[in-house]
C-alpha cells in the first residue's frame, strides 16, 4: 500500500500527529507521551532510550510505529553474548565457481534498516554496545576499510528495564548522550487497562493504516530545522543547560543543587536538542514559532538521561525527575 504523500514540508504537523495517533489508537492505549516523543526524536533526526518496565507496549508501540510511517523495522534482542557484527554486519568470503578466486562480500546486520529498536540494550557488554555509535552519530557503518552508509530516515530506539540491574551493563555516558530523549513508559490507567484487556483477549484485532512514508518524514525533518528561535528563547535553553554543571568552589552558581546532587552536568549536545526538539513541538502543535513553554515542555526527556548524579543525592533520595521541576523553577525564563 502506497502512503498518502504530504502536500509540503510545511502540511499541519498537529493534523499529521493527530493521524498517527489516531492509527495507533486501534492496537495502542494510551501512551500519547511516548508515541509523541518517538515520533518527535525522528522528527529531530534522532534517537529515544525508553524506560519501562516489562509489558507496557515498548515493542507493540515501537513496530507499529514503524509500520504506520511504513518504514523499515528491525528489532535486536541484546544479550551478554552479542557480538558487534550481530549488529553490523561483517565481510564474508566466497569463492566463483567458475575462477575458483575468492571475493569479499559484506553482508549487512540489522542495523542497515530505517527503524532498530535494541530491545534491553543494557543486557549486552560495552564492546557491542559501542557497535551503535558510530552509526547512531554519524549515520554509517565503517567495516575494516569500507564505510557504508545507513538509509535514511534512521532512528535508534533502545529499551531499559529501570527495575532489574543483575546482569546488565550501564550505558556509558558518551552513548547516553546521543540519545535525544529518555522517554519514561508508565503503566495504564484503570479505564485503559480494561480497553487493554478487552481488544486483545477478543477474536480479532484491528490494524493501523499507513500514514506516511520515509520521503514525507525526510521533508517534515528539513521543516523541523527551518522553523525560526528568538534569541532570548536559545539563551534560555543554554542558560538551563549550563546551570547543571556544578560550579568550581567560590563560583558563583545559578542553580545550588546542581553542586549538592550533581556529578556531571549536561553537555552543549543538551541544548542543541533542546532548541532542536522545541521546534519540533512548535510544529506538532501547529505553530511555526517556538516559545519559552516548549523549552519547559521539553527539558525532563532531554536532560533525565544526561545528569550524573552523586552519592548525596541517593541518600537524600532526590530523583533526576525532581532535580530538573527544581531547575525550572529556579531559572527563569
Amino acid at each position: 500500500m502506497n502512503p498518502p504523500a504530504l502536500d509540503a514540508p510545511t502540511q499541519n504537523f498537529a493534523q499529521v500527529r493527530d493521524r498517527i495517533r489516531q492509527e495507533l489508537h486501534k492496537v495502542v492505549i494510551g501512551q500519547d507521551e511516548p508515541i509523541d516523543l518517538m515520533l518527535l526524536a525522528l522528527l529531530c533526526g534522532g534517537h529515544a532510550l525508553l524506560l519501562g518496565v516489562p509489558g507496557v507496549g515498548k515493542t507493540l508501540m515501537t513496530s507499529n510505529l514503524a509500520h504506520v510511517l511504513n518504514l523499515d523495522y528491525r528489532r535486536v534482542q541484546f544479550t551478554p553474548d552479542l557480538m558487534p557484527t550481530d549488529i553490523t554486519g561483517s565481510e564474508v568470503l566466497e569463492e566463483d565457481p567458475a575462477t575458483r578466486l575468492h571475493n569479499r562480500r559484506f553482508m549487512e546486520g540489522p542495523i542497515f534498516t530505517n527503524f532498530l529498536l535494541a530491545d534491553e540494550i543494557n543486557r549486552t557488554p560495552p564492546k557491542t554496545q559501542a557497535a551503535l555509535l558510530q552509526a547512531m552519530q554519524e549515520r554509517i557503518v565503517t567495516i575494516g576499510r569500507e564505510t557504508y552508509p545507513l538509509p535514511p530516515p534512521f532512528l535508534v530506539l533502545a529499551t531499559q528495564n529501570p527495575i532489574e540491574m543483575e546482569g546488565t551493563y550501564p550505558l556509558p555516558e558518551a552513548q547516553l548522550d546521543r540519545f535525544l530523549f529518555c522517554i519514561k513508559v508508565g503503566y495504564p490507567s484503570e479505564a485503559e487497562e480494561i480497553s487493554i484487556v478487552r481488544g486483545t483477549t477478543a477474536l480479532a484485532e484491528e490494524k493501523p493504516q499507513v500514514v506516511l512514508g520515509p520521503q514525507d518524514i525526510i521533508a517534515m525533518q528539513k521543516a523541523v530545522r527551518g522553523v525560526p528561535v528568538a534569541d532570548d528563547v536559545m539563551k534560555y535553553a543554554v542558560r538551563l543547560v549550563q546551570a547543571t554543571r556544578p560550579k568550581k568552589e567560590g563560583e558563583p552558581s545559578a542553580f545550588p543543587d546542581a553542586e549538592k546532587y550533581i556529578e556531571v552536568g549536561a553537555s552543549p549536545r543538551a541544548s542543541q536538542t533542546l532548541i532542536l526538539a522545541a521546534k519540533g513541538i512548535a510544529l506538532l502543535s501547529g505553530r511555526v514559532h517556538v516559545d519559552f513553554a516548549d523549552i519547559k515542555r521539553i527539558a525532563a526527556p532531554v536532560l533525565r538521561h544526561r545528569l550524573v548524579m552523586n552519592f548525596r543525592s541517593r541518600a537524600d533520595k532526590v530523583e533526576v525527575d525532581d532535580l530538573i521541576a527544581r531547575l525550572l523553577e529556579t531559572i527563569k525564563a
